[in-house]
């Protein structure tokens, strides 16, 4: 028998090259003090890393990519890490959102145009994880994600804190005079204590939960704090297993069907997750060719209880639930619920993951039959004011508003809303339903997180604390609220909600899932005639952005980003 050949891997079509082209690969990495077997053709393991100092919810990745290379090195594979654009929702103007198709192309192309078999995800923020993942599935290379983790629990004079939620609070107290400027300054430094990303459900949490609930990541990869040093391990484990999984030829589309998506739909009620989860799903499905659409997160959904008490649909916060059993014991909670047979990263199907998962609190991980909250799943709306469908969540609303009929003011852009929402004289009362228009992907561009929109102040004052609210936008997962979101076709692409006036009657019914504008369809083709769409950006990301960019109930991906070109190797350049 002959010598068996070695496999020849992706890489191969660099390292393996004789003659000056293989010079030429070989030869500059080697100045990093690489030695020649480090090209035998073992796995080259990429690992994109989001660390930046302006994301400071990934600030530590550069100490858990070092984890991640000892992994891969004890495996035998060939670690190069390296760097795309990092998304930091605390800091990105004007919204992190905006740039989340860009990254996904970073992320894209840096994978296909480097010798890499298989790539590691580092990511946290709210934007860097769907991303790395949409740019990561466009590839379809053995890819496994490791999450940055969320920050130490706030605490603020002895009690709880929430990433996100408790600003919202506080701002309203403090626009309602119930605290100063000054205590509100202080709680700045009580309620982000550590690194790592928001410690409430908010869309970092949310999506790191979906990461692992799609099988993408090794089992606890949600709650671990970013600061734990269990975290660390997690990542060396996940280094060690890309490794394998390059051998085993693991590609993400072989762990991301169809069974997936509708676990991960699932585990979103479950937990009360954030309703960004919905577009980037959706645009996550579209990369790696998964017929996914808006209805299926009702019809799959939105029937399920929520069983994680936790802000901002709860009181507890990340730390609480990892501490409880994480999510691999909510998961075995709601495990009637889910494919038990789809398949996840570690080579073992999900079923198996969370068979022997313990809980070791009751108060923040509920059992089935003892919900937070008997159905929390995103609802999608529709109606003549969205006809391609709206979403709200369920489970962070005022129950008495989920059926509500109420007379509209209209705001046409966020820079109105911010000029008049706090002026004495706006005709605005408890019943009225706040619209704010132009703020979808193509309106802001970018489709940031106003959607919750600020009460106004004469109402903090009189004790309201919740009114209707429907626009285009997106809204933090850390928010909370009666908020109607992401309504399709959106105001800039001369959807109903453009047509909206103050004093229009709108009614909100989210037990039959109805959004409706009482105004007749002669009426609003007299407005239309009047409409004039928005001017595109000039030039750069953003007239690119503006011309390509779908519309929210298709995921807000780029037009010509949707399916993937897979891992060929591009032609050679010497």
């Amino acid at each position: 028998m002959g010598t068996p050949k070695k496999p020849v891997r992706r890489s191969h079509a660099w390292f393996g090259r004789e003659g000056k082209q293989g010079f030429y690969y070989r030869s500059w990495l080697k100045s990093a003090g690489h030695p020649h077997d480090m090209f035998d053709g073992r796995p080259v393991i990429g690992i994109c890393n989001t660390w930046s100092e302006l994301t400071p919810c990934n600030g530590h990745f550069r100490e858990l990519a070092e984890h991640v290379k000892r992994g891969v090195y004890e495996a035998g594979g060939f670690p190069l890490e390296f760097p795309v654009m990092s998304l930091g929702e605390t800091q990105t103007r004007p919204t992190a959102m905006l740039f989340r198709n860009l990254a996904s192309m970073d992320v894209e192309e840096s994978i296909r145009a480097n010798p890499i078999d298989g790539v590691v995800l580092l990511m946290g923020c709210d934007k860097t994880t769907p991303s790395l993942l949409m740019g990561a599935a466009s590839v379809d290379l053995p890819t496994i994600g490791v999450s940055g983790g969320p920050s130490l629990s706030g605490n603020l004079r002895g009690r709880p804190v929430g990433s996100g939620t408790g600003v919202i609070q506080m701002s309203e107290q403090v626009r309602a005079g119930e605290l100063t400027q000054e205590e509100f300054i202080e709680a700045e430094a009580c309620m982000q204590r550590s690194k790592g990303s928001c410690m409430t459900m908010g869309t970092a949490s949310t999506m790191a939960s979906m990461v692992e609930a799609l099988g993408l990541s090794l089992p606890e990869n949600a709650a671990i704090p970013a600061v734990d040093s269990r975290r660390y391990r997690l990542a060396r484990l996940s280094g060690r297993r890309i490794v394998q999984m390059v051998h085993e030829d693991l590609r993400m589309s072989r762990i991301l069907g169809r069974a997936a998506f509708d676990n991960a739909i699932r585990v979103n009620a479950a937990i009360g997750g954030s309703t960004n989860a919905v577009v980037h799903l959706l645009a996550l499905a579209g990369r790696i060719g998964i017929d996914l659409k808006l209805q299926d997160w009702d019809a799959i959904g939105s029937r399920l209880p929520c069983l994680l008490d936790l802000k901002p649909s709860g009181k507890y916060l990340m730390e609480d639930f990892f501490y409880a059993g994480g999510l691999p014991a909510l998961m075995r909670e709601i495990a009637p619920h889910l494919d038990l047979d789809a398949p996840t990263v570690n080579g073992r199907t999900l079923g198996d993951n969370i068979a022997d998962a313990p809980c070791w609190n009751r108060e923040v991980i509920r059992p089935l039959a003892e919900p937070v909250r008997p159905e929390a799943g995103i609802a999608v709306l529709r109606g003549n004011l969205a006809p391609d469908g709206a979403v709200i969540k369920p489970s962070a609303a005022s129950p008495h508003l989920l059926r509500h009929r109420g007379p509209a003011v209209v705001f046409e852009n966020i820079e109105d809303l911010h000029a008049r929402i706090d002026d004495e004289n706006l005709e605005v009362d408890e019943h009225s339903v706040m619209v704010l228009k132009n703020c979808g992907p193509r309106g802001y561009p970018g489709m940031a997180e106003v959607g919750n929109m600020p009460l106004p102040p004469k109402l903090l004052r009189r004790g309201v604390t919740d009114m209707v609210r429907i626009s285009d936008a997106r809204m933090s997962g850390t928010a909370y609220g009666t908020v109607v979101l992401h309504a399709s076709p959106e105001a800039a692409a001369g959807g109903a909600l453009a047509l909206v006036r103050n004093g229009d009657m709108i009614e909100l019914d989210v037990a039959a899932r109805r959004l409706h504008l009482d105004v007749s369809d002669e009426e609003l083709a007299r407005r239309r005639a009047g409409w004039t769409p928005p001017e595109a950006p000039a030039r750069g990301w953003q007239k690119l952005y503006f011309e390509h960019v779908q519309q929210a109930h298709l995921g807000a991906d780029l037009d010509f980003l949707v399916g993937g070109s897979g891992a060929d190797v591009p032609r050679d350049s010497h």
